[in-house]
């Protein structure tokens, strides 16, 4: 969706000397107690850019998003679970539904290779990074817009609301970008996908990623080894 190019920056950002200990993140950052162990949307043992930690529609509520650019442009799973294929107006995207209602989105993505109701194993071929639009927003060069939702809304909102209960079929991209995610959007904030913590910052596109192995430190926008 809304987003800054993903650009590779031909070599791995290194913070020479920097550690950073990762601060703690508040109880009121996260609606659900449980967070799997994710890995990260793409193959390991390649680098990838990113142009940073930002909201669905890159202007405001929860940061949701991290647009990823893996060397290689094939978007994988990072965790098992439930595939789903949404359509719009201007084509289908891809979610997947992992245990204890958290969700991953994939947006851009092109050259998609799973179908509906499809169970995944972790690294499994979703499809490539791309420019797709299918239910609006905007892109400026190829990348994954890769998402975090806990669907985790009470049963009335559910109930007056299927977007919140996590049907997207039709659901536009300003829909689910401001109302849907204010409510299901889960802060990417403190997170860890394949042994990187991410952070964000204070503006949108920004932020960083701490690798847990041994405490490197890279600013976001920035590129990343995985692996």
């Amino acid at each position: 969706m809304a987003s800054k190019r993903c650009r590779f920056l031909g070599a791995i950002v290194i913070v020479v000397g920097l550690l950073t200990i990762a601060p703690s993140v508040s109880a009121t950052e996260s609606r659900a107690p449980f967070f799997p162990a994710f890995g990260l949307p793409f193959a390991p043992g390649q680098p990838a850019a990113s142009a940073g930690i930002h909201s669905d529609d890159g202007a405001s509520g929860p940061k949701n998003a991290i647009d990823l650019t893996p060397y290689d442009g094939v978007v994988r799973a990072p965790l098992e679970g439930t595939v789903h294929v949404w359509q719009c107006a201007g084509g289908p995207w891809v979610t997947i539904d992992h245990q204890e209602g958290w969700r991953t989105g994939y947006y851009h993505m092109e050259n998609i290779q799973v179908a509906e109701g499809q169970q995944v194993a972790p690294g499994t071929a979703l499809g490539t990074i791309g420019n797709a639009l299918p239910c609006g927003g905007s892109s400026s060069g190829a990348h994954v817009h890769f998402t975090l939702w806990s669907l985790t809304a009470s049963a009335a909102e559910r109930a007056a609301d299927p977007a919140l209960a996590g049907d997207w079929d039709d659901v536009s991209y300003v829909d689910l970008s401001s109302r849907v995610a204010a409510v299901v959007g889960e802060p990417v904030n403190g997170k860890v996908f394949g042994g990187w913590q991410f952070f964000e910052g204070a503006a949108q596109y920004s932020g960083h990623a701490v690798r847990l192995a041994d405490g490197w430190t890279v600013p976001l926008p920035g590129t990343f080894m995985y692996g």
